[in-house]
């Protein structure tokens, strides 16, 4: 009788770097359970339930491992080291170029992953909904530590400062899905800079923050 051959280990790694490309690619309700354990090498349903425990906590993990990897595009605002200015624009150019790379799915996955879910799949939603949450504050911080550091003059025009890069940001996910690529959206993000540079303190002038 022929002896069959050891069974192939399953890679827990490999697994969720697949479901991570698949969730990115097409968004957390339109990936199905099939879909998942067809991309993860077509293990059982007692496999997948054993290694990940459900289609959401998959997808938990995932996001987990998006934000250590590809979402280090983010880091800079949390830099206190990098000048204000800095920070955002190197936050924005990375991300410009992470989302229109074209070796894994463009976008954002924080932004497009979950969008418009069911009422079952509302903490799906929730979860995405509050790190673009961490990231407006973020830019919030970057912003008034300007202010406060007497780079921008403090003017009710600045308070809309951190909505606009913020949306700028996010609005991004949607270029990049719809084809723009690296170089348009990195001269978009020079005029956007512009736009801080116009709130600028001049020399000699005083900000009203000090």
């Amino acid at each position: 009788m022929a002896r069959t051959g050891r069974p192939r280990e399953f890679d827990r790694d490999r697994a969720l770097d697949a479901a991570l490309t698949l969730f990115w690619t097409q968004g957390y309700e339109p990936t199905s359970l099939n879909q998942l354990k067809a991309c993860m090498g077509d293990i059982s349903p007692a496999s997948f339930y054993a290694a990940f425990g459900s289609k959401e906590a998959l997808f938990r993990e995932v996001v987990q491992r998006y934000l250590a990897t590809y979402g280090q595009v983010m880091a800079p605002l949390w830099d206190e080291t990098l000048a204000p200015r800095d920070a955002i624009e190197q936050t924005l150019r990375r991300s410009a170029r992470m989302q229109t790379t074209r070796s894994h799915p463009t976008g954002c996955l924080i932004v497009l992953g979950a969008c418009n879910c069911s009422p079952e799949n509302q903490p799906v939603q929730a979860l995405l909904a509050a790190e673009r949450e961490r990231s407006r504050k973020g830019i919030r911080a970057c912003v008034e530590r300007a202010v406060a550091d007497g780079e921008l003059a403090a003017s009710p025009a600045v308070e809309t400062l951190p909505t606009l890069l913020t949306t700028f940001l996010h609005g991004m996910a949607c270029e990049a899905r719809d084809g723009d690529r690296a170089k348009k959206l990195d001269a978009a993000v020079t005029t956007l800079m512009q736009v801080w540079d116009s709130f600028a303190v001049k020399p000699g002038r005083v900000s009203r923050s000090r």
